[in-house]
């Protein structure tokens, strides 16, 4: 029997660390078959989406880019994880609140796969929460796991609300029906029902052949040689781009926080009109 031996690093990002709970990691650039260039992702423990993630993330896209004008070509990029059960966890909540520019630089993340000038491919191997979901979203396709893990958006449960964007991306490459299920139900969704929803494109067994096996079916790899792929794709996502930066951004941010307001102050004079309406209920008693 032959031993297949695993392609060697095309280039390795560090990703420093975070904090206590964020020890660092890599994001590992292989060729398994010519033209697609997978990064694989390892920060323990579960892929949390941090500061220093999102910037060397950012960085191995553009050793992608740039790699064509050294002698590479155009391809397709495909993410997935070194950590069996997640591709990721989601986002360091208290980090992303914490840290100033945070959020900026996640949209920024979520802009470069939007427009980034090759196809896309997220494959799911674990766990897909939250933040992690997002990601994944921002990818022009995702293969989940047939077999074990979940795709979810969970901040209804643990009381996050959904900032602008976050609604934005979801509503933006979502039938209604999924982002009810998704957003007001929190569901867990498995790779059959994520297929079936509109989340994934495909599942799979976690293996390269079948991330290979999807490439080829879709002739994704000729795709980006003309020259015009992140151009097309910019253009589709032109309404939810202008949401992720700039005065779009802004704007959206300025709305939902006028909103926040206008809620608390209806709270407060329902609250009035509650307590004087229950005294009268009693008076009559």
């Amino acid at each position: 029997m032959t031993v297949q031996t695993p392609p060697a690093p095309l280039f390795t990002i560090p990703i420093p660390a975070c904090g206590d709970s964020h020890p660092g990691g890599t994001i590992t650039c292989t060729e398994p078959k010519d033209s697609v260039y997978v990064l694989t992702w390892s920060s323990p423990p579960d892929n949390r989406i941090t500061t220093p993630f999102c910037r060397a993330l950012l960085a191995a896209l553009d050793a992608l880019e740039m790699g064509p004008a050294k002698g590479k070509p155009a391809g397709v990029v495909v993410t997935t994880s070194a950590i069996p059960k997640f591709y990721s966890n989601g986002l360091d909540l208290r980090h992303a609140i914490e840290t100033e520019g945070f959020w900026a630089l996640l949209y920024q993340v979520w802009k470069r796969f939007l427009t980034f000038p090759m196809p896309t491919v997220a494959l799911l191997n674990g766990h897909t929460y939250a933040g992690g979901l997002m990601l994944a979203m921002a990818h022009d396709y995702r293969l989940a796991p047939s077999g074990r893990g979940f795709l979810c958006l969970n901040e209804l449960l643990f009381g996050a609300p959904l900032k602008p964007a976050m609604a934005a991306i979801f509503r933006h490459k979502l039938p209604a029906a999924t982002l009810r299920s998704l957003a007001l139900e929190a569901r867990r969704f498995s790779g059959a029902e994520a297929v079936a929803a509109g989340l994934a494109d495909a599942t799979t067994n976690l293996g390269i052949d079948d991330v290979l096996a999807f490439i080829h079916e879709r002739g994704l790899v000729d795709k980006s040689k003309s020259g015009v792929y992140g151009v097309i794709k910019a253009e589709l996502h032109a309404p939810l781009i202008a949401t992720l930066a700039g005065p779009g951004l802004e704007a959206e941010e300025r709305r939902f926080d006028a909103d926040q307001r206008a809620e608390a102050e209806r709270k407060e004079f329902a609250k009035v009109w509650y307590d004087e309406w229950r005294k009268d209920q009693k008076a009559k008693l």
